[in-house]
């Protein structure tokens, strides 16, 4: 990310400026608008949600004054305003990608299908598109990424969430010829794979966030998304189905991820996990078969060895996702993307005992939550991706609680985006 600051200057003093159009304007989203606000050749030039009100309180809360904000749905009314110098408020996400006067689409929505849709749009229209959703990038990440390669825009998940920080840590080891065992996050809250939006709903009020949000967290999914991203991006897989998401304090890292013969918890090196204990840091365990090396890193106090932590102990989320969308302008460069394919997936796991003909409800609901396991066994296993469920998916018989939902246990009432970018990825594999 080096250099950015200087390169955005000098566009903005060459009269250029990256055009952003913004889709969602939630917590993650207001933030956004804020932070570019602030810099040196960077807009957000129009963004859409369904409740145009939230927009304008985003960009008055970044300083923009009510007379450059223009609420239309309108094709040429929106490319002439942004060319005007104004902020457009919309409730039409698909005018975004179809105006000239935008560079590059960020999706905040959090939505699976949402999201698949945002980013399929936004190749489609040959624009570079940031996900600030996790969940749609593990479901049909892949299949996006071919399609934005041979559309020769960038498809990028973001600097800031906690899989884009991870692959910073990975990228510098690597790049250094480190040898990485594992990669990994915090969790900053006990895993209860039973948590839904009522058990959330006390806390979610008085955090000021969504129940349903929190308990993805509190259930560990938010978790077994980002981890899967960060497989898929990196090759490595889950040591165990779910990961071992021990207890731990950063000191105890070097040891924990270590292999069983040598006093740790690892089958196999090359893993990702989660621990309780390290967040809202995220950190790679690396070692190397250099022994200067491990004297120069004695020397400089990273630890005893032969294994040591690399560890950043903040992730600012969207804050930090203009980091992402200069990179795919100026660069044309991903933060992370699915560079191995399908390595890891998160499937659903039955939350309750389900019955037949119930409808599921989505990431963070009463129904299911997700579990990491790798491609391999979610083949084998025929399991069903927790980025499709949703209303749009009935089961076809029981399903008992903590077991695997198959796709052999539901039927589809209704194809959605995300769905058919799934089965074209399926049947091009």
């Amino acid at each position: 990310m080096l250099g950015f600051n200087r390169r955005l200057a000098a566009l903005e003093k060459e009269g250029g400026c990256i055009r952003v159009g913004l889709v969602g304007a939630g917590q993650m989203g207001r933030g956004l608008i804020s932070q570019i606000e602030g810099m040196h050749g960077m807009r957000v030039v129009i963004t859409a949600d369904l409740f145009p009100e939230n927009i304008k309180a985003a960009y008055r809360r970044a300083g923009v004054p009510d007379s450059r904000i223009l609420e239309t749905q309108d094709f040429d009314k929106a490319d002439q305003a942004i060319a005007s110098g104004y902020s457009v408020a919309t409730t039409e996400a698909e005018l975004i990608p179809q105006l000239s006067n935008v560079d590059v689409i960020v999706d905040a929505t959090g939505m699976p299908d949402i999201g698949a849709k945002v980013a399929w749009e936004a190749i489609r229209h040959k624009k570079h598109i940031v996900m600030l959703n996790v969940e749609a990038d593990v479901t049909v990440g892949p299949w996006l990424k071919k399609l934005a390669d041979d559309a020769g825009v960038v498809y990028t998940g973001s600097a800031g969430d906690e899989p884009g920080a991870i692959m910073e840590l990975h990228d510098f080891a690597d790049a250094l010829g480190f040898e990485i065992v594992a990669l990994g996050k915090g969790k900053n809250n006990a895993l209860n794979v039973h948590a839904n939006p009522d058990t959330a709903r006390e806390e979610a009020a008085a955090k000021g966030s969504s129940p349903k949000m929190l308990a993805s967290f509190q259930d560990g999914t938010k978790t077994m998304v980002e981890m899967t991203a960060v497989a898929n991006a990196t090759g490595f897989v889950p040591d165990v189905p779910g990961m071992h998401g021990r207890k731990a304090q950063l000191a105890e890292l070097p040891g924990l991820f270590s292999l069983t013969e040598a006093g740790g918890m690892l089958h196999r090196t090359r893993i990702v996990d989660y621990v309780d204990g390290v967040a809202p840091g995220v950190f790679a365990i690396i070692s190397s078969s250099m022994q200067e090396v491990h004297d120069t890193m004695k020397y400089l106090k990273m630890g005893s060895g032969p294994n040591y932590v690399l560890y950043r102990p903040y992730h600012l989320t969207s804050l930090e996702t203009p980091l992402s969308i200069a990179r795919a302008f100026l660069q044309k460069e991903a933060t992370i993307a699915p560079y191995f394919g399908m390595v890891a997936e998160t499937v659903a796991v039955a939350k309750k005992d389900l019955r037949a003909g119930e409808a599921l409800d989505g990431i963070g609901g009463f129904s299911a939550y997700g579990k990491i396991i790798t491609a391999a066994d979610r083949r084998e296993q025929e399991a069903l991706p927790i980025g499709l469920i949703g209303p749009n998916i009935r089961l076809s018989r029981d399903v008992a609680q903590g077991s695997v939902i198959t796709f052999h246990d539901i039927e589809v009432t209704e194809q959605n985006t995300i769905m058919r970018l799934r089965e074209q990825m399926e049947n091009n594999d």
